[in-house]
């Protein structure tokens, strides 16, 4: 369901209100669905008109894009730091980490801020942010080792893959 608003455009919903959507939109598909041995919940957003997804646990929160200050000297996809609620949170450009046609962000674009190690938070700005997925362990297809590549695993959604990211790779901003 849309919020309207008093003059007839669609109201976006604040962060927080996505957020809680998404959640929630997960939370019902469970209850809705037997319950397989072995579930894993991602949260899949689209970039450059393909879906991708995270593991679910990693995420802190959804933020809409804001106005980022550049940072000298440091990796060319990471494209700046956003102050949030006290927090300096860098911003990794997804696009630019997946060698993905540059886009002009949109109104649905967002910055995923994620949990890191030692109490660090981390954002990757995307195009948009999907839905919370619950897939069967046995749906989930492991890329092969020697690959080394942002994306390691693949899940089939009804007619399309969605790739899954390893952010631990990805985070490590030394490799290309």
């Amino acid at each position: 369901m849309r919020a309207v608003g008093s003059d007839g455009s669609e109201a976006v919903p604040t962060g927080d209100q996505e957020w809680e959507r998404i959640a929630r939109s997960g939370a019902n598909q469970q209850s809705e669905e037997s319950e397989p041995e072995l579930i894993r919940e991602f949260l899949s957003f689209g970039l450059a008109g393909a879906t991708y997804a995270i593991p679910v646990e990693r995420v802190r929160e959804i933020i809409r894009l804001r106005e980022v200050t550049p940072m000298p000297r440091v990796p060319a996809c990471i494209t700046g730091v956003v102050a949030l609620r006290g927090d300096v949170v860098q911003v990794v450009d997804m696009r630019i980490r997946l060698n993905l046609e540059m886009g002009a962000p949109t109104r649905r674009s967002r910055i995923i801020v994620l949990h890191g190690d030692d109490d660090r938070v981390t954002g990757i700005a995307v195009d948009s942010v999907q839905e919370v997925l619950r897939v069967n362990e046995e749906e989930i297809d492991t890329l092969p080792t020697q690959s080394s590549s942002v994306v390691s695993e693949l899940c089939k959604r009804g007619d399309e893959f969605v790739s899954i990211v390893d952010l631990d790779y990805m985070l490590a901003l030394d490799e290309p």
